[in-house]
């Protein structure tokens, strides 16, 4: 492995800058989901039903939100989005702790459409400072940045909640975000290369750029977080399961570590991978997991195969959404890919929660696997690659 692709990305002006902001900003984001839901359960005293709603609109208002924001960044400049944004989750999350439930599901659908579009932004910004060559190494590292802001995030979240309180955990998450927004007004990092398209050109149309390819990889990127939420669940049951709840963190995070070295390694190779390989890795290594016996901590060595794999599956789709789409449709094509892993998300929860309920936790790592295999094998006859098509694109749009 090469250590000098990730020298070359350091080296650039300014990424270094942007991947602190990134790896701080999206920790307050990570522990989101957990804080609202301790709310609801602990200090409303609500059901576990109700807090899966409130979950299930944000998801919702995330997955509809994602691509319109792209849009706007991409027509618009990234400023604007940010602000509003910003300002959305400010309102939010200081007016939440302070709901009665049903208004809190309504602001929670409309705090999920107007999310800071941290993660897609902060890998659109890269790709756009580093250049074609070195961005699979940026978007390496960022995808490492991601697993350590998950290891902190959730487990700041149960501190701050059982420490402070849920409605001083939810303030001080939306101060997070806010420092988020404005640490990228003042970084402002470019969107698009200052080769790419110029800001004031039409967007190249959809029909040049969302087709049969695209589809099909936005398809896998959901069968990945589908398969990665599912195990994340299973995980949890069979540690409950064995009777050492206490040490749920410990085998997350042990995952998380995987994920982390394994992305390191992808970044520094000399070729890439297809993403359609890795995520088919990732499903194929899961579903056997249900098959170690012998106590929790097996399971921990078992995992590493398939969790080696996880950044590097991310890393290659967003790549490969780079790859497909013209810069000036970038920011909705990158929307479009946020979408596609709420979707995953959202679709593990009821269908692997049904599995463990009926089998138990091994069973839910089998049927998760098995079905985001089958997901992406039925991806590969329409996953070709079209050389030069983005380029083609550029010269469309600016035609127009």
């Amino acid at each position: 492995m090469d250590l000098k692709p990730y020298k070359w990305v350091m080296a650039v002006p300014g990424v270094r800058s942007l991947m602190l902001v990134g790896l701080v900003a999206r920790i307050p984001l990570t522990a989101a989901g957990l804080a609202l839901t301790f709310h609801v359960i602990e200090t409303m005293g609500l059901s576990y039903a109700q807090a899966g709603l409130v979950g299930a609109v944000v998801t919702v208002g995330m997955a509809v939100g994602a691509p319109v924001a792209g849009r706007f960044i991409d027509r618009r400049g990234l400023r604007p989005v940010i602000v509003v944004t910003t300002v959305a989750q400010l309102l939010f999350w200081f007016a939440a702790p302070l709901l009665p439930y049903y208004a809190l599901l309504a602001a929670s659908a409309v705090s999920g459409l107007l999310s800071l579009p941290l993660f897609s932004v902060i890998r659109q910004c890269l790709a756009a400072m580093v250049g074609p060559a070195r961005r699979r190494s940026a978007i390496a590292l960022d995808s490492m940045a991601v697993e350590l802001s998950y290891m902190i995030g959730p487990a700041a979240a149960v501190g701050l909640v059982t420490g402070l309180g849920s409605g001083w955990a939810m303030a001080l998450i939306g101060l997070g975000q806010v420092g988020a927004g404005v640490a990228l007004l003042v970084l402002d990092p470019p969107i698009r290369a200052e080769d790419d398209v110029p800001a004031g050109a039409p967007a190249a149309p959809r029909r040049q750029w969302l087709g049969a390819r695209l589809i099909t990889l936005l398809g896998t990127v959901a069968a990945l977080t589908f398969v990665l939420t599912a195990t994340e669940l299973s995980l949890v049951a069979t540690v409950r399961e064995d009777g050492a709840a206490t040490w749920t963190g410990l085998v997350i995070g042990l995952w998380c570590f995987y994920s982390l070295i394994g992305g390191f390694v992808y970044g520094g190779l000399s070729r890439p991978i297809s993403p359609l390989t890795l995520i088919a890795g990732v499903c194929a290594l899961t579903a056997p997991l249900g098959l170690v016996g012998g106590g929790w901590w097996w399971l921990c060595l078992a995992l590493v195969p398939a969790g080696m794999l996880c950044a590097p599956a991310l890393a290659a789709s967003v790549d490969a959404v780079m790859d497909v789409a013209p810069a000036s449709a970038r920011g909705e094509a990158m929307g479009l890919h946020a979408t596609a892993l709420t979707i995953g998300m959202a679709a593990a929860g009821p269908v692997a929660g049904a599995v463990i309920d009926a089998h138990g936790p091994g069973w839910a790592f089998m049927v998760t696997g098995v079905i985001g295999a089958l997901l992406v094998g039925a991806a590969v006859p329409f996953w070709r690659r079209k050389p030069g098509a983005v380029k083609a694109e550029e010269a469309d749009a600016v035609a127009v």
